[in-house]
């Protein structure tokens, strides 16, 4: 098998467990809600695959460079295949990039991808003077900087004044590294896009057959920052407001039950935020989990059902789900610094995410497949 080999699950089989290279078709569709037809997703599995998981990837910014690293160390580690992935904002940047890279060159390509794109969105990238001045004021505005808060309540806070260029420079970096068409065409994993329906309020949802670069851009369109992304004429803004990511569509858009979770906005801090800045970093990590604590919970809820012979075992199958987070690694960091694009920032988180995912690993790596290594009640109680 090469190290960019797509696999295709199929209807028979017991767990997520890849057994031996010739083997790998041999996969359950288990799910939460009751089993569904053959899908047409493939594995992205390198030779030293053991099992599969689906990724679901949280937006925040300049912390996905930690979900870089996260995604980097599983990457190289090798024992892991994908089967789908699910994400908001940097998350589903992270996610569509690194099946990029693998569709170009398998794994080693998918993390070259991934250091590409994160060098290419920081400072000290590819962009000129102006573009790099206008990224860096963009950063400020979120800082304590009496000057530039007030022009930004004289601005009432709204790109349409504040950046009516409306630059954003992670559509150049998108738009030049990621081949569309050719992964919109590929058997390849699975991707889903979150995105908030303006008009409606409601989520959406774009699959990898019809991505476009607006897609991204809409997933990660901060209303502060940025204009209102128009897919078909309908505006949409970041998808981390109702969706941070979304785990729904795993249930069926997956064989495997096991979901592997990167969170990067912090559930818990134990301290009382009293400035102004405080006050909204916080109110945004609340924002941007509520989502995702509600989806666990639903998952829990569900679970129990399953366990007590509730729901018939054999149409529902429980989801087993894994968390890596920055929990310690992250604590350092405010919500205000998610737009805080030097380059040796990147690096830090990278390394900080690295870390963790080899921790994890270590620590879990039996429970895939097998059980739940989060402790859903205690994340969402």
């Amino acid at each position: 098998m090469s190290d960019s080999q797509a696999l295709a699950p199929d209807s028979e089989g017991a767990d997520s467990e890849i057994r031996d290279p010739d083997a790998q078709n041999g996969l359950h569709p288990e799910a939460l809600l009751p089993l569904a037809p053959a899908l047409t997703t493939r594995i992205m599995a390198g030779p030293k695959a053991e099992k599969t998981v689906s990724l679901a990837l949280q937006g925040g910014g300049a912390h996905g460079a930690f979900t870089w690293g996260v995604l980097d160390a599983l990457i190289e580690d090798g024992r892991l295949g994908f089967e789908a992935i699910t994400g908001a904002s940097a998350g589903a940047m992270n996610g569509v990039v690194m099946v990029d890279g693998w569709l170009e060159d398998g794994p080693d390509g998918a993390r070259r991808a991934l250091e590409t794109f994160w060098r290419e969105v920081s400072l000290d990238g590819d962009f000129w003077p102006a573009q790099r001045k206008v990224f860096s004021g963009l950063f400020d505005l979120w800082k304590d900087n009496p000057v530039l808060a007030f022009w930004n309540r004289a601005l009432n806070g709204s790109p349409y004044l504040a950046n009516p260029l409306n630059f954003n420079p992670l559509r150049k970096a998108l738009a030049a590294q990621v081949n569309f068409e050719r992964l919109r065409k590929a058997e390849t994993a699975a991707i889903y896009v979150s995105a908030t329906n303006v008009w409606t309020g409601k989520l959406a949802l774009f699959e990898r057959e019809i991505l476009e670069v607006d897609h991204l851009m809409a997933s990660a369109c901060l209303p502060t920052v940025f204009q209102a992304v128009e897919i078909d004429g309908v505006p949409h803004w970041d998808g981390g407001y109702l969706g941070n990511p979304p785990l729904y569509p795993l249930h069926r858009g997956a064989h495997t039950r096991d979901i592997v979770l990167v969170q990067i906005n912090p559930v818990e801090r134990r301290e009382t935020p009293r400035s102004p800045q405080e006050i909204q970093d916080r109110l945004n990590e609340i924002t941007f989990n509520a989502n995702l604590m509600r989806e666990l919970r639903a998952i829990d809820f569900l679970d129990n059902l399953i366990a007590e012979g509730v729901l018939g075992q054999g149409d529902y199958k429980p989801l087993y789900v894994h968390r890596i987070d920055g929990t310690g690694a992250l604590d350092d960091y405010q919500a205000s610094s998610r737009l805080d694009a030097r380059w040796r920032v990147f690096q830090n988180l990278r390394d900080k995410g690295r870390i963790a995912a080899q921790t994890w690993l270590s620590e879990n790596y039996e429970g895939i497949g097998r059980t739940c290594t989060l402790d859903l009640q205690a994340t969402y109680q």
